[in-house]
């Protein structure tokens, strides 16, 4: 069996240097065009594969990104898993992921640096803090996507890429208040999550401000499960909410089969739901959630942005949010008309003291 051919070979076929071999292909290397059509073509002749790992000896440089996911149920981090590899490879670079424990990367964190990656992108897992400074002491950029790093744990290595959680949170409210709705429960996600902490801690305020506050609270932990299970709990009773903001739209999804078909209620008739992401699954017709966009291609741009800055030590650490916006659908009732309002107002002033509930 004939071996591979060399990229000594190559170079003497196509009458060119070694070097101009290996510029020709190494992704963003300077070479003529004439040069490369003569090395390809040698290439193509002899049947020669360049030794990626054999240039990562070279080079120091593997053009592997590791990505850390700590679960995959969420229909959010598929689509993020697609656009960054995609965006990577036209980038030169290629992706390696790992699932880990959701609340806890350092189990991986071994198995990572022995493939000499070149940079780490975790999403929907932990940053703890002997994992910031394992990857300092080595060399290698962290980023945190759709997270920010705990207050204890925070590095000036440290960078992120998130959306405006916050924000989003208050759209929701703001959203929630127009419509009329009073009685509006919060479905959480992972408790002690970046993502959660920031959609509440928005939510709440924007209650705030318009003189309301959570009218009740369950958590769902990110789990189809967990959320139907949440969603039992939120709804018990005889007093029911009347509006619910869901921390993911894999949550929101979950409680709107379980409105819908464990409940007997009607969405958005008797309740409406609210979620966060805008996942495919958000448009469905069966669905139609009205839900918070997180922008997937311009958290994967400043995130391959800021890997490439590290990467090459242009720039300092520095964490981006993207902003968001509230798509509108049909699993929110409608805003009550002016006429109706008024009309409330008059029914109330006619109840007298005595039958007043």
């Amino acid at each position: 069996m004939r071996t591979s051919a060399t990229a000594q070979e190559v170079a003497r076929l196509a009458r060119v240097s070694q070097s101009a071999v290996s510029r020709t292909f190494t992704p963003g290397a300077s070479v003529s065009d004439a040069t490369r059509e003569r090395v390809v073509a040698a290439a193509k002749t002899l049947g020669y594969r360049p030794n990626a790992l054999a240039r990562s000896l070279i080079t120091r440089r593997s053009h592997i990104v590791a990505l850390v996911m700590g679960y995959l149920q969420n229909q959010f981090y598929p689509l993020v898993i697609q656009q960054l590899s995609q965006l990577l490879q036209r980038e030169g670079y290629h992706v390696l992921m790992f699932i880990s424990d959701e609340n806890e990367t350092d189990g991986a964190l071994a198995e990572i640096l022995q493939y000499q990656v070149d940079a780490i992108v975790i999403a929907s897992a932990m940053l703890s803090q002997d994992l910031a400074q394992q990857c300092v002491d080595s060399g290698v950029p962290v980023v945190l996507f759709n997270r920010l790093p705990d207050v204890d744990t925070t590095r000036p290595h440290t960078i992120s890429v998130s959306s405006d959680n916050h924000e989003g949170g208050r759209l929701v409210a703001q959203h929630l208040v127009e419509r009329g709705h009073r009685r509006i429960a919060f479905l959480a996600g992972l408790e002690n999550s970046s993502t959660n902490v920031e959609r509440e801690r928005g939510f709440v305020e924007g209650l705030r401000d318009a003189g309301h506050s959570v009218w009740k609270r369950a958590v769902g932990h990110y789990s189809f499960e967990r959320a139907q299970a949440a969603t039992l709990e939120l709804f018990e009773g005889t007093e029911r909410p009347d509006a619910l903001f869901a921390a993911n739209d894999h949550m929101a999804i979950a409680a709107m089969d379980v409105l819908r078909h464990q409940l007997g209620l009607r969405v958005p008739q008797d309740v409406s739901v609210v979620g966060f992401d805008d996942v495919p699954q958000a448009a469905w017709g069966s669905y139609q959630l009205t839900t918070v966009v997180q922008d997937v291609p311009a958290m994967v741009e400043a995130t391959v942005t800021l890997l490439k800055e590290r990467m090459d030590n242009t720039a300092p650490a520095r964490s981006i949010v993207i902003g968001c916006r509230l798509m509108e659908r049909g699993s929110v009732r409608a805003a009550p008309s002016a006429s109706s309002a008024r009309a409330s107002v008059r029914r109330k002033a006619n109840v007298s003291p005595a039958t007043r509930s």
